[in-house]
């Protein structure tokens, strides 16, 4: 995300993003003791709100933490959060992060009657890049924990990967374990087959894309067919196209993977119609 809007969230608070301040007691400090969701904002509407809310209450039960506010609450909190921000721009990226809140030492074990730690921001979208010339990506191993279906702020692994594709002249990083592909370090991967997309089955190794479901949605609709299977390291380098897709960056095409063609090189026409598909359904 890039720059931050000038007005942010925290517990209760609308105020400068500069004045905002956290205790170095807290967990999410600490620990890394914290969900987030990141949601993509367009016209003013986000996009996908009710996946996000449902991602970030399972991922808050996973945790054992209690959801501090509902869907009603949640929804309140973030458009007055966009409407502040509205003459900064009108698509933007917001990013939600709850801690388990600041203790009084540092302390493993969970303390009882902690207030959580509720902070938002935005982020301005840059104008949407159709990704026209493609992403380069490498593969690598998965270094991750065994807990990936929770959106925690534990990210030092997906930065590292990351950081490793950066050094190489790549975009992304997708992750292989045991032989089949996971997801890549900031996004969900899909390879297409023919006219069907797949994409690998949620379990405890990904996290459940809320893009993905849209992406599912939009290529059904343009008469595409879609599977959830496994998908190996050989099917992957055979695909006949690659594709990430990710809240603020919507569906891209990978157009080399370890130096070599991904197809002819270029982006793909499935993607073409898909990722077309999607951009006129986020508008919508």
């Amino acid at each position: 995300m890039p720059t931050t809007l000038p007005i942010a969230y925290l517990n209760g608070r609308y105020l400068p993003i500069g004045e905002v301040r956290i205790s170095p007691l807290d967990r999410g400090f600490l620990f890394a003791d914290a969900v987030y969701e990141v949601i993509a904002v367009y016209g003013g509407r986000p996009l996908g709100l009710d996946a996000h809310l449902a991602r970030l209450a399972r991922g808050l039960g996973e945790i054992g933490m209690a959801n501090p506010h509902t869907d009603a609450g949640w929804r309140n909190i973030l458009g007055e959060l966009v409407h502040r921000n509205r003459h900064g721009a009108t698509d933007m990226g917001l990013y939600l992060q709850i801690s388990r809140g600041a203790d009084n030492g540092r302390d493993k074990a969970f303390p009882h009657g902690l207030a959580p730690t509720v902070f938002a921001m935005a982020s301005p979208l840059a104008p949407a890049d159709p990704d026209t010339a493609g992403v380069r990506a490498i593969t690598g191993p998965d270094t991750r924990w065994a807990r990936c279906d929770i959106k925690t702020t534990a990210l030092l692994a997906n930065v590292l990967l990351y950081e490793t594709a950066r050094r190489a002249g790549a975009g992304e990083y997708i992750m292989l374990r045991d032989g089949y592909v996971t997801e890549g370090s900031g996004s969900s991967v899909l390879i297409v087959e023919g006219r069907a997309l797949v994409s690998r089955p949620d379990s405890p190794a990904i996290l459940p894309g809320t893009t993905l479901q849209l992406i599912r949605e939009v290529a059904t609709a343009a008469g595409f067919g879609y599977r959830e299977e496994a998908i190996s390291e050989q099917r992957l380098r055979g695909a006949d196209e690659i594709l990430l897709s990710a809240s603020l960056r919507g569906l891209a095409p990978v157009v080399q993977l370890d130096g070599v063609p991904v197809g002819r090189g270029m982006p793909g026409p499935v993607w073409q119609r898909v990722a077309q598909a999607y951009e006129i359904r986020k508008r919508a």
